[in-house]
């Protein structure tokens, strides 16, 4: 059994997490909000990131410096049809994003949908540990490692394991805060 693998396979289940929830919209604005949107940009789909800068100058407003001009259209198009709830605005070729406020009903709605990412995160992490166990016991039938390796192995792997369950639940627990946070 490879424990470096196994690590390395519950630390991309909470890698996903922490990606998914930071793409999810809080009061606050935030440079990652736009990472998931797709520009039509030189006969190809292009992150914004690929055709301007994407800064935060204000806690309630992303803004946007189109490198090349003629893209400025394009990415106001792909922000407004990205389903964001965005409405920029364009001034030259700085696009200005105001995060609009957020209901009581929309907060709810995404804490839904935080909790949702984090149980599959736990399942991914519960996953990755049965195939750890799975592997203790072949080896363990094979004869490449004892009863007691097995045991002590096996606990190691349930630590790692509660070890990610307890991060993705801190992650959660700092997701479901900002997004509540008025």
């Amino acid at each position: 059994m490879n424990k470096a693998e196994i690590g390395k396979r519950m630390d991309g289940a909470l890698e996903a997490l922490r990606k998914e929830l930071a793409g999810l919209r809080t009061g606050r604005a935030s440079a990652n909000l736009l990472d998931p949107v797709m520009v039509e940009a030189y006969s190809q789909k292009m992150s914004i990131n690929q055709l301007g800068t994407v800064s935060v100058p204000e806690a309630r407003m992303i803004s946007v410096m189109v490198w090349d001009k003629s893209m400025v259209k394009a990415v106001d198009k792909a922000i407004r049809e990205s389903g964001l709830g965005l409405n920029p605005m364009i001034e030259g070729s700085l696009i200005r994003i105001p995060m609009p406020e957020m209901s009581a009903d929309r907060r709810k709605e995404l804490v839904k949908v935080a909790h949702k990412y984090a149980e599959q995160a736990r399942v991914a992490v519960r996953n990755v540990r049965r195939d750890g166990m799975e592997q203790l016991k072949k080896e363990e039938k094979a004869g490449t490692i004892t009863q007691d390796e097995h045991r002590r192995l096996s606990d190691e792997v349930q630590k790692m394991t509660d070890g990610h369950i307890a991060k993705i639940d801190e992650s959660l627990a700092a997701k479901e805060k900002e997004v509540t946070t008025v």
